[in-house]
């Protein structure tokens, strides 16, 4: 057994030295003993709770990290934090808690670090915002640390297809138009969700999922296997292994996370058509790290990224499609292989990007994922668009799409609540450009994502026959002409809060431009008449939020990051 130096470690502000003694009582109080207390303390943080399939599994899969951090000669401190999960907070107020969340967890396992001087971390998230939240806490504290995916749920099966939640809020908008009854939505509401885990299809979590293998911060192989597979604690026990390994070799998450490894979980995104939240997340990460990586920089990387994954929402298959032909390393040995991907990055292992996967063979007897020679499409999933209606940018998931040019009349709603009223009683037509305004990070406050009524849309067959632009966000499982993220938002002044029904809008997905075709002069005069919007969060965690939250196309941050730190926790 190791014999270790904690000279330099942060846990020995509570356990060396005889002024010590009344914080290692509290450890035998908890039944450590004196060699346990000498060694490094290992934080297990997870977002376990009982709101959704997401994360009722960690808690179990904690126990398994903290027997891999004991076998490698570690002290395990399990804690846990938050989670919203947007299944459950999805089409009403409560969805304007889901990014604030993010930022909470990160906020959250900071505190709980820091308070208690743990030397390392191992994460384990299941649901959305989980996923970027902890990565995004590794990053700040900047200890040796590995994160783990919580795994994904299995596809349900309806009248003999797969079938996953997104099927389940699209029916809603075919009950709404009486295509569906009663009966028939119900039979699939109970058949959906068949097990223990995150949305099954590339939306937000299993996107940052495979962000997490591609960037080098969890094991390789260790994000596709289903959540209630028993090899997931295999994968627990080797994450609370390695992070002792790391611990050894004092190899920390910003050697890791550099501008090369961002840029390859910006090409994975790309090339899963994975959801249009990673224009918000890997700004936040690289944030946490000093590091300037815009959506800017995001989209760019996506438009010259073939798409290489038939998933859902735009294509057939479903996260667990992809574990078994393979699972992640065989979407990142095709992408490696046609030299998309920096192999030369640091990962978790020690080993780089390309080392991890040299034995990777790509399997051929299967069309979930194709080889890039072979791509399904020659640009990313996801592309960006700028124009005089969103000078900062806005973001649409253009993966299975047949148009990407749209032109159409906008018909404008302060809030999601309006324009979903406006969708059930088909109070719009095709050709209308349905716009959310007031739903910016600020505006919401939160950025509430708008499943409801995109589902409901394409329930009722007009899912191509629209277009709909908001400041607000998509889930990772929208589909059709959603763009989102639009900035400047509304509720500072941008120019999307200065549209007004029937202004004629142009969206080209081809060109990366969104245009409203309204004169300066009437712009500049609507300007001067604009007055800033109430909301009714005055008080509480979405008022602080509102105060500190900065734009979309940064990330959406809270704080002044990396780059403004004047010491580091991990060197304290």
């Amino acid at each position: 057994m190791t014999e270790w130096d904690k000279s330099k470690l942060p846990s020995r502000h509570t356990t060396v030295g005889p002024e010590r003694a009344p914080h290692r009582s509290y450890y035998y109080a908890m039944g450590l003993t004196e060699a346990e207390i000498a060694q490094p303390f290992v934080g297990v943080a997870t977002c376990w709770n009982e709101a959704a399939p997401c994360n009722i599994d960690l808690h179990r899969q904690a126990q398994s990290v903290k027997k891999g951090v004991k076998a490698g000669g570690g002290t395990p401190r399990e804690f846990t934090t938050i989670t919203v999960t947007d299944g459950i907070a999805m089409g009403h107020q409560g969805m304007k808690s889901s990014l604030a969340s993010r930022d909470a967890i990160a906020d959250t396992v900071e505190l709980t670090v820091r308070g208690h001087c743990y030397d390392a971390l191992v994460g384990l998230a299941g649901c959305d915002k989980s996923l970027p939240g902890m990565m995004m806490a590794m990053l700040r504290l900047n200890i040796p640390s590995v994160f783990m995916y919580g795994g994904s749920i299995l596809p349900g099966t309806y009248k003999g297809r797969d079938v996953t939640v997104v099927d389940v809020f699209e029916a809603v908008g075919q009950h709404a138009a009486g295509n569906l009854s009663d009966e028939e939505l119900h039979e699939l509401e109970c058949v959906a969700c068949p097990s223990a885990g995150a949305c099954g299809g590339q939306f937000t979590a299993n996107t940052m999922a495979t962000v997490s293998e591609a960037i080098g911060l969890a094991l390789p192989g260790s994000a596709g296997t289903p959540a209630p597979f028993e090899e997931r604690d295999r994968w627990a026990a080797e994450s609370g292994r390695t992070v002792m390994e790391l611990v050894r070799r004092n190899l920390r998450p910003r050697d890791i996370v550099t501008l090369k490894s961002l840029e390859n979980a910006a090409v994975i995104v790309g090339a899963t058509g994975g959801s249009t939240n990673a224009g918000l997340h890997l700004p936040a990460i690289a944030h946490e790290a000093g590091l300037r990586f815009t959506m800017d920089d995001v989209v760019a990387i996506m438009r010259r990224t073939p798409y290489i994954a038939d998933l859902k929402p735009g294509g057939k298959y479903v996260a667990y499609d992809v574990h078994k032909v393979g699972g992640i390393p065989v979407i990142i040995k095709a992408l490696l292989d046609a030299g998309l991907l920096h192999g030369d990055c640091m990962t978790v292992t020690g080993r780089t990007l390309a080392e991890n996967h040299e034995s990777v063979t790509f399997p051929t007897e299967q069309d979930v994922i194709y080889p890039v020679s072979q791509a399904l499409s020659p640009t990313g999933g996801v592309v960006g668009l700028k124009g005089n209606l969103a000078p900062d940018g806005a973001i649409v998931k253009v993966a299975g799409m047949k148009t990407l040019r749209f032109e159409g009349s906008a018909l404008c709603f302060d809030s999601e609540e309006e324009a979903f009223q406006a969708v059930e009683q088909r109070a719009y037509k095709p050709g209308d450009v349905i716009v959310i305004r007031y739903e910016g990070p600020k505006g919401g406050p939160g950025m509430r994502e708008m499943l409801s009524t995109t589902a409901a849309i394409y329930g009722q067959g007009m899912g191509e026959s629209v277009a709909l632009i908001t400041d607000g966000r998509f889930s990772g499982a929208t589909r059709g002409f959603c763009i989102g993220h639009v900035g400047p938002e509304a509720a500072v002044g941008g120019p999307i809060a200065l549209l007004r029904n029937g202004d004629r809008i142009v969206i080209d997905a081809e060109r990366g431009t969104i245009d409203m075709l309204v004169e300066e002069a009437e712009l500049a005069r609507r300007r001067a008449e604009w007055t800033p919007r109430a909301t009714d969060y005055n008080s509480g965690a979405l008022w602080k939020y509102a105060q500190l939250v900065g734009p979309a196309h940064l990330g959406a941050v809270t704080h002044p990051g990396g780059a403004a730190e004047t010491h580091s926790y991990a060197d304290q």
